[in-house]
């Protein structure tokens, strides 16, 4: 998606995808009297295309969970009239910025080794093409795509150049680069207006135009703009901040698996150290790091340096290893709910599997790069029924569009076999319908939803025992399951057994903890 932006409002500006990172993005101007108005262009593709004419009716084409993106853009379209979309590239002319929103993919080529893969920048390097051909030559062109280091100086510059050259323009282009700190959520637009912002020009008159542009929409008062002296510094600095966010949830993992043998509470361990100041964020990984940024970023820093920079050698190390722990880290899941169906007389093949959380993190519905994919793909692969619950996701585009989604030859199912039925899954809103007479429970995500589940009440819903598989809180699996000592309880247990299901577990777990007792 492209955000076209005009500095009057008679005049408009912006290219790429109307998705959850760029509706918003080129929406929350200041309130009060317009300054700005706004022309969405989205490259006319068939997988896009419908979501001109909703946005354009005032409707948010993506459902997010911040209350405020839908009435932003009802406001913005209908209202302030400075916002509207299109598929002509010809408005690309009329625009005063250009916002450049259009994703570059990391491509695997296998699942657990990062450096086996490339970036795609197809999409992005043909809309510079474009915007070289149509736009005026004091338009700015701002890239907030995430992009390999040097891109806006060795592919976006080179590009828009030689088109002005070739229109007989002989000034040089305004082109700079500022990522973007997009958090999904409750508080998406707070994210991106009220949050610090890194950006650089290809030159001075750029640099300017970009302080200029991103001060006028942005709260740099509170949130001061950090300038940056290169675009390949700007770019670079999203990569290293999500490549550092990854190893350190990285490096978590081989902790939470010397802690499951050795029957340690991690989850206690890391509060202890968090009362240290200069450890106070550290963050426990889920049964894998999901998102559309951690799992694929520092690969475009390793192709960056070996494709665009030329170099042969390997200096990379921690940064893809990273990402293969991350890509794997769900398999794990799958192999713990092996060993309590097994301690409970039952193979995964013939045994009813309900996952609980498809979404990538708590309390969103965005399920890119989710590590509960691995889980339900790596079990399906082993034979089992897999039922799917959560309350923010409606589709699993993954899976139900799993040829297509997120494009051709790109799902994961191609790293694993007997896939073809998930094309038919559904992700159930009743969690009482997808628990009955499952034979285990995965709790993926720590959804507000799941923290206050009542084992007794899963029991019942169940209708029969039942291996629980906590994949957020470290990697345990246990079994619920009626007490033999006391039948009294019938469908109502006031006592579960909790048994510690790791064959490598040499730690005494208590066999009876009251219902109260049990964390989940």
């Amino acid at each position: 998606m492209a955000g076209i932006v005009a500095d009057s409002v008679r005049k408009g500006g912006a290219i790429g995808g109307h998705d959850a990172a760029s509706c918003p993005p080129i929406a929350p101007f200041p309130s009060g009297a317009p300054t700005k108005f706004v022309i969405g262009v989205q490259r006319p593709s068939p997988r896009s295309y419908w979501k001109i004419p909703l946005l354009n009716r005032g409707i948010a084409p993506v459902e997010a969970e911040d209350p405020e993106v839908a009435p932003m853009i009802t406001r913005c379209v209908l209202e302030k009239k400075t916002l509207t979309a299109t598929y002509t590239y010809d408005a690309l002319c009329l625009a005063d910025v250009i916002v450049v929103d259009i994703q570059c993919d990391y491509f695997k080529e296998t699942l657990g080794n990062c450096c086996q893969g490339h970036a795609e920048i197809a999409a992005l390097e043909e809309s510079l093409k474009v915007l070289g051909e149509k736009i005026q030559p004091h338009c700015l062109v701002l890239i907030e795509t995430t992009v390999p280091p040097g891109t806006t100086e060795y592919v976006a510059y080179p590009i828009l150049k030689k088109a002005f050259e070739g229109r007989g323009i002989a000034t040089e282009p305004l082109l700079a680069h500022s990522y973007e700190r997009v958090m999904p959520g409750r508080e998406y637009v707070a994210s991106i207006r009220d949050f610090w912002r890194v950006c650089s020009g290809i030159n001075e008159p750029a640099k300017e135009k970009v302080v200029k542009f991103l001060s006028e929409i942005l709260n740099v008062e509170k949130f001061p703009l950090t300038v940056l002296d290169r675009p390949i510094e700007s770019e670079t600095s999203k990569i290293v901040e999500n490549s550092y966010r990854a190893t350190t949830l990285a490096f978590l993992n081989e902790w939470s698996l010397f802690a499951e043998r050795n029957g340690v509470d991690l989850i206690k361990v890391i509060k202890a150290i968090k009362v240290r100041p200069t450890h106070s964020n550290m963050i426990f990984p889920g049964p894998g790091i999901g998102g559309y940024c951690l799992p694929k970023d520092g690969g475009l820093g390793v192709w960056s340096y070996q494709t665009l920079m030329g170099f042969e050698d390997d200096i990379f190390k921690i940064t893809p290893l990273a990402i293969d722990i991350n890509d794997t880290r769900s398999l794990h899941v799958a192999e713990l709910v092996r060993d309590a169906l097994r301690n409970m007389g039952k193979i995964v093949a013939a045994s009813k599997i309900a996952l609980l959380g498809a979404s990538y993190r708590e309390d969103v519905g965005d399920t890119r790069y989710s590590g509960s994919e691995i889980v339900v793909r790596k079990l399906t692969e082993m034979g089992a029924e897999i039922a799917i619950h959560d309350p923010y996701v409606k589709h699993w585009w993954e899976l139900e569009k799993q040829e297509s989604y997120p494009a051709p030859g790109h799902s994961w199912s191609r790293f694993f076999r007997n896939q073809e039925k998930l094309k038919d899954s559904r992700v159930e809103n009743d969690l009482s319908a997808t628990l009955k007479g499952v034979d285990a429970v995965v709790l993926a995500v720590r959804h507000e939803a799941y923290m206050t589940l009542d084992p007794a009440e899963v029991i019942q819903m169940t209708g029969r025992p039942v291996a629980v598989n906590e994949a957020p809180g470290g990697n345990n699996a246990y079994s619920w399951r009626y007490p033999r000592s006391r039948p009294d309880y019938g469908n109502f247990p006031e006592i579960s057994t909790r048994i510690c299901l790791s064959p490598r577990c040499p730690a005494p777990c208590p066999p009876l903890l009251r219902r109260a007792e049990i964390d989940l």
